[in-house]
């Protein structure tokens, strides 16, 4: 008997320091939290919008590139061997150009990757920001993003901290405040590939 009575108290003498400073966890989604910002919603058309005038300009660069070289194939039997050299040598440099200008509008450090950190990340910030905030005054030890990387395969909604951060941002959802996701949004039927 006493030593199942030793056994527990070891046991409590273990569990209760351990109860007593649990850790809080909370999760948001940024997703939700993102759609939920005029400005991202605004900041994500401006994007949508450039990236489909540049994929629109890429497109006709390569279909004049196309053009250039059907109309060499169609043509070369009646051409000298200079007039083909030269011929040969303006495509290969429209297709240099193609090149050069979808990395100027689309690579790593394009343009489109520019204008995105202008406009985007002000808002991650806000959000960032808004977040750390959240967790002060909860006191909450961990906040999960269930949108990014982390999977949850269970979460209870009562730990969802997604509206304090964007109340705390000073935006209430519901109010014509969020995106909305309405047709109005769209672009035109063609989009960018």
């Amino acid at each position: 008997m006493k030593k199942h009575l030793f056994k527990l108290i070891v046991i409590l003498a273990v569990c209760i320091p351990t109860l007593s400073t649990a850790q809080r966890f909370a999760f948001v989604d940024t997703e939700y939290i993102l759609n939920n910002i005029p400005e991202y919603s605004s900041a994500q058309k401006q994007l949508d919008l450039l990236a489909y005038e540049w994929q629109k300009e890429l497109e006709q660069k390569r279909a004049d590139i196309e053009k250039l070289k059907s109309d060499y194939e169609a043509e070369k039997i009646f051409l000298v061997d200079d007039v083909k050299t030269q011929r040969l040598a303006d495509i290969a440099g429209k297709e240099k150009e193609l090149l050069a200008f979808q990395q100027q509008k689309f690579g790593v450090n394009g343009e489109l990757f520019k204008k995105r950190q202008e406009l985007i990340q002000p808002i991650q910030d806000r959000i960032f920001d808004a977040i750390q905030k959240v967790a002060k005054d909860n006191a909450l030890d961990f906040i999960f993003d269930k949108a990014g990387g982390v999977s949850m395969l269970y979460t209870n909604p009562k730990y969802d901290r997604s509206e304090d951060v964007l109340e705390e941002m000073g935006i209430v959802v519901g109010a014509g405040g969020g995106s909305g996701g309405g047709k109005e949004d769209e672009l035109p039927n063609e989009q960018p590939k």
